[in-house]
């Protein structure tokens, strides 16, 4: 499980580790300190006299810092313990750590500190499929510092530790023998240099500048504070996790590629500290009222490494959106594909879509003129590419059958995509919510053609087509003895019918008949779908529901953000306004931080929600789903030059203030207080 580990995370470098700080990894556990998806710490363990430390307690005092209060040995009820250890660790700039011994007896004390020292140079694929190494690892002492290293052809990766105390270096870490006087203290401080190929920081070989030390790092998470709108209202619950929210968006942005200093977020600690297509649209269309610089970001990285030829290794084609970009060892050494990796189906409709909803809040019309041969490449990709069948849909199917994705949505686990009774569909896969994007694209893309690419023949094509894949759409996935989407068609054309959340997203895109769409709301807020905080992924009842099953029956906060933005688009207020307080509810017991995933169980059944054990936290697009949710419940859309607001706030929640939000307009605000439910 990670979700009792202790983190610090900048950007894809991160940090985990017991709650006594050591670092004691096992080939299949995410610990370590990592950067770039190469763990570069394995093992880092303190002891005073051969002992081991216990935790009293833990300071987490910003997403890069962190103190830990420790004892040797296990306190019992009658012996108090001679010495104490204060561990200050921070990844700013670098790993860096402060030991700070202190003697509480009235006499001198004698004692060895020793910290034990280790890198696997795993990378996080290795970890994963527990993979063996191929290439050469080396350890040697030289001038003071351990120099642990991994040597595969032209692939290297060095961990260099350096102490400010001398010690006693061997290949497996520190020593220190120390006096300290009585009621005195003694102290060293620890730094570890993650190096490249080069020889320089693997930070600035990758992104062309070193990582920030820790005043810089402090000043750009103030600034970031204080450029996002500033909320007030009556909800402590909403309020700390609005703010955990923003903190934990700017722990995960990193800058790969995009030069200038500019960011987006990584998708996720621990498994998915690297860029994602999909991950990358959806968080900066729910941070958009907040920092709208993520979606400038994700538009130029995602137009920059859009695919050009036909690859099947990497699953690239000529005008898709990447899905994943790793810098390991085996994507090095092509035994991962993820250089970029394109294995995904729905980050080129929602390519555009983010373009078209980035110029309605900022009225960047520059973008659009600078990223239309993008988005004309990708509307192209869904006609020309996509189609596998034939016959207008978006369809997928894995072109690396050896280390491939199999579903290309979303939901991408193995077992996600199923009939009502359990069975798998054969490849290819036509996914519901990929037409409802690809719907959105091309009307959304119709009217940046009108306004600003000067193509009215264009716009009108756009929109000839958006309106017959309405009409298709509706004829062959609507399953009538449900009244609901199938999840899906199969190769034959068979409608693959699990009732799943993904029809919430048809709402969202607005493919949904007006007639259609109540219907569609009583299925997302009945008792099969809707847990009492919030949809699942798949309804009770299915074959595979599972209310601990990554995609079939856990309920997914970015899930129930979009959900609920599509059920404001068709009117049901209070619908939306239902799964938003359930999410924000949830996020209480996640103490702000609503992670990945939680289970489905009904919420009578358990008064809280269920951890899912393996689910990534922070996460970007649950992190952005607070944002989102507050945007749904106070009803914001730009309407031309301004901001216009439509309040339906959950009546627990009392009074909402969101001001100066940032736009076309300059600054807005939004007020709302509780009225439904």
């Amino acid at each position: 499980m990670t979700n009792n580990l202790v983190r610090q995370l900048d950007g894809n470098t991160f940090v985990l580790s017991e709650a006594s700080g050591d670092i004691d990894a096992s080939p299949t556990m995410p610990t370590g300190l990592f950067s770039f998806d190469t763990r570069f710490l394995s093992k880092w363990i303190l002891r005073i006299d051969g002992n081991r430390l216990n935790s009293l307690t833990i300071d987490d005092i910003q997403y890069y810092e962190t103190r830990f209060f420790l004892v040797p040995g296990t306190p019992t009820p009658f012996v108090d313990t001679d010495v104490s250890v204060i561990r200050e660790r921070t990844i700013a700039g670098s790993f860096h750590e402060r030991l700070t011994v202190i003697n509480h007896e009235p006499e001198p004390v004698d004692v060895q500190v020793r910290i034990e020292v280790g890198s696997d140079f795993a990378d996080l694929f290795e970890i994963k499929d527990v993979q063996r190494k191929k290439g050469t690892p080396y350890a040697r002492v030289e001038d003071g510092q351990l120099r642990l290293g991994y040597q595969r052809e032209a692939f290297r990766r060095e961990t260099v530790v350096s102490t400010t105390v001398p010690a006693r270096v061997d290949e497996d870490g520190l020593t220190y023998d120390v006096r300290i006087e009585p009621h005195g203290q003694w102290l060293t401080e620890l730094h570890v240099r993650t190096l490249g190929v080069d020889g320089r920081d693997l930070r600035e070989s990758l992104q062309g500048r070193p990582g920030r030390v820790r005043h810089e790092m402090q000043n750009d998470l103030d600034r970031w504070l204080a450029d996002a709108p500033r909320l007030t209202c009556d909800s402590a619950t909403l309020t700390r996790t609005y703010r955990r929210s923003l903190v934990d968006l700017a722990a995960l942005r990193f800058a790969p590629l995009t030069g200038h200093g500019r960011t987006l977020p990584a998708a996720g600690l621990p498994w998915f500290m690297a860029i994602f297509g999909r991950d990358s649209i959806f968080t900066s269309l729910q941070a958009l009222p907040f920092a709208p610089v993520l979606a400038a970001t994700t538009l130029q990285l995602l137009a920059l490494t859009q695919g050009f030829v036909l690859d099947d290794f990497r699953e690239e084609e000529p005008g898709k959106i990447m899905h994943e970009l790793r810098y390991g060892e085996t994507t090095g050494f092509l035994e991962q594909p993820h250089s970029p990796y394109y294995g995904t189906a729905d980050a080129t409709p929602l390519f555009v879509i983010l373009l078209d909803e980035y110029e309605r809040w900022t009225g960047d019309v520059g973008a659009v003129r600078s990223y239309e041969r993008a988005a004309r490449r990708a509307l192209h990709w869904i006609d020309e590419y996509a189609d596998i069948m034939g016959n207008g849909y978006i369809w997928y199917r894995c072109r690396n059958e050896r280390v491939g994705l199999e579903n290309q949505c979303w939901k991408d686990s193995p077992d996600a995509i199923s009939y009502r009774d359990g069975r798998l569909p054969a490849p290819p896969r036509a996914t519901c919510e990929l037409q409802g994007y690809a719907y959105d694209a091309k009307l959304r893309g119709a009217r940046l053609a009108r306004e600003f690419w000067g193509d009215s023949a264009y716009a009108d094509r756009l929109e000839r087509e958006a309106a017959e894949l309405k009409e298709r759409f509706n004829r062959d996935f609507w399953v009538a003895d449900g009244e609901y989407y199938a999840l899906a068609l199969d190769r034959d054309g068979r409608q693959v019918d699990a009732l799943a959340s993904n029809i919430g997203h048809l709402l969202w895109s607005g493919i949904v008949p007006e007639p259609r769409a109540k219907k569609i709301a009583e299925h997302l807020l009945g008792p099969r779908l809707f847990s009492g905080w919030g949809v699942r992924t798949l309804a009770t009842g299915q074959g595979r529901y599972n209310p601990i099953g990554y995609h079939v029956g856990t309920v997914w906060p970015f899930d129930n953000s979009f959900i609920a933005w599509g059920l404001r688009r068709y009117g049901f207020a209070e619908e939306a306004a239902r799964i938003a307080g359930g999410i924000i509810d949830a996020a209480e017991y996640f103490d702000g931080r609503l992670p990945e995933a939680f289970g489905g169980y009904d919420r009578e059944l358990t008064r809280y929600p269920v951890q899912y054990p393996t689910a990534c936290s922070p996460q970007a697009w649950s992190t952005g789903a607070p944002l989102l949710l507050l945007r749904t419940m106070l009803g914001m859309e730009p309407r031309g030059e301004h901001l216009v607001s439509r309040p339906a706030v959950p009546s627990r929640m009392g009074r909402i203030e969101l001001l100066h939000v940032p736009g076309r307009w300059g600054r807005a605000d939004a007020f709302g207080r509780g009225r439904l439910g």
